[in-house]
């Protein structure tokens, strides 16, 4: 364990003198020159050897395998005991996280993960494992509860704190209560405690966006937040927040491309023992087991008339081209059950497979989410839930037509069938009603066949028999 430790402490002990000259002098004009350049490492002032520097480069051939290879002084060593470690666990509020480590991570996660959920848990795997080796910059991590975020982030802390680098890790909500606390603490004040969580050496921020959202929470936030940008002390942020529910002036320090890297984390909640393969909360594509390509009935032997049956065999091929390569819009209209809804559902199966299922919803359903974001117990607002709709990469709508017909439903459908309309966004539609029934806000961007390629099932309903 000392051995390990020592080797994670040279590494980032060279990665702190990076800029510190590599060629083959003597001990002590080596250290001398890393006194001017480290500005204090914590090794011991009176220490003949280092002279508090904490580390040493020793005087070998450059063809030796260890040249340029720092090792710790013997001062320095001696101060990473257990004593000092567990000092700065508990600075770092790691008490009760120290088993969360990259070593008990399962960067695929566990069994029944789906190909794109498993690279998306690697990714910010990797990512993490990146950041804690170089401090650089703001990792932020985005996904649901339960895909590995705080695990992650835990780990990175438990990295960094292990080679004895403060570090402070704490859930938004906890800092904001230190924070009022420190109004009435007897033993520090609170500016005191502000300039500790701002100016820390390194900063966790974990579960972002549970917090109470008061004017007051958000100032500081942005205060905290503000600080590290401008000064360029690195970040991590966990959160089940969109970018579109981030405060706006956090949200522009969080878009940063040149000091953010972004993970999103796809994963499934690994507290629940049902599998939901990604899925989006607000999709029914899993409530229909049977219907795949495979299952599609072109029902050649029930003696429908020849041009039925051939409008039949080119929805089906065309569904099976989307599939492939979805692009665009695709339109099944016809009577009911004459199968559009196994083919759109087909197409989401196909897809779901290999890349992030699509969200599937029956209009009506999908009109009944949105209203029930008004409800006060509601835990998203509608802005949020619309959003989620909107910008589904692939979007596969069922049943429109049988939705209620209100003025507020009719805008909602053209709002969302515009935004996808401009931003030539994947979507899959279903309808029984003619091009002639519909708002004609919604049949002119249909009739796009730049965009849009529209199928008609004309064969009967099917019986079953």
């Amino acid at each position: 364990m000392s051995e390990k430790k020592n080797s994670k402490l040279e590494e980032t002990l060279k990665n702190l003198a990076a800029d510190t000259s590599k060629e083959n002098t003597q001990i002590s004009s080596n250290t001398e020159q890393f006194i001017r350049q480290s500005n204090g490492l914590p090794g011991d002032p009176n220490c003949p050897k280092c002279h508090g520097v904490g580390y040493l480069r020793t005087d070998l051939p450059i063809d030796h395998p260890d040249f340029g290879k720092l090792r710790l002084c013997g001062c320095r060593q001696q101060q990473i005991t257990h004593h000092t470690r567990e000092r700065l666990f508990k600075l770092s509020n790691l008490d009760e996280l120290s088993h969360l480590t990259f070593e008990n991570f399962n960067p695929r996660g566990r069994i029944g993960e789906s190909p794109f959920q498993a690279d998306s848990l690697e990714q910010a795997f990797n990512q993490s494992q990146q950041f804690s080796k170089s401090l650089t910059g703001w990792l932020l991590l985005q996904g649901d509860y339960g895909c590995g975020k705080t695990h992650l982030a835990a780990a990175i802390a438990n990295y960094i704190v292990d080679v004895g680098i403060p570090t402070l890790f704490i859930t938004v909500p906890d800092l904001l209560d230190s924070l009022r606390f420190a109004y009435q603490s007897p033993d520090f004040t609170f500016e005191e405690r502000f300039e500790e969580i701002r100016q820390a050496d390194m900063l966790i921020l974990d579960d972002f966006g549970t917090q109470n959202a008061t004017q007051w929470a958000q100032e500081k936030l942005f205060q905290i937040i503000n600080y590290r940008y401008i000064n360029n002390l690195p970040l991590v942020v966990t959160t089940n927040l969109s970018f579109g529910d981030i405060e706006e002036r956090i949200r522009s320090r969080l878009s940063d491309p040149e000091l953010v890297t972004p993970v999103r984390i796809l994963s499934s909640d690994y507290r629940n023992p049902t599998r939901d393969q990604g899925h989006h909360k607000l999709s029914s594509l899993d409530q229909f087991p049977k219907m795949t390509f495979a299952t599609f009935n072109l029902r050649q032997d029930e003696g429908f008339p020849k041009e039925d049956l051939q409008l039949l065999q080119k929805a089906f091929e065309a569904a099976r081209a989307y599939a492939d390569n979805p692009h665009g819009w695709i339109v099944f209209m016809g009577g009911s059950f004459t199968g559009k809804t196994h083919l759109a559902v087909a197409i989401g199966k196909y897809i779901a497979d290999t890349h992030m299922p699509p969200l599937f919803v029956g209009v009506p359903d999908l009109l009944d989410h949105l209203r029930a974001t008004f409800n006060p117990k509601s835990t998203v607002s509608l802005d949020r839930r619309f959003e989620e709709v909107k910008t589904a990469p692939l979007l596969i709508l069922d049943d429109l037509g049988t939705e209620s017909a209100s003025p507020w439903a009719r805008e909602k459908l053209y709002q969302l069938f515009n935004y996808r309309y401009n931003g030539e966004m994947s979507t899959v539609i279903t309808t029984t009603n003619s091009l002639e029934e519909m708002d004609h806000r919604l049949r002119s961007r249909m009739m796009d066949r730049r965009l849009c390629k529209i199928y008609a099932l004309t064969v009967p309903s099917f019986t079953g028999k």
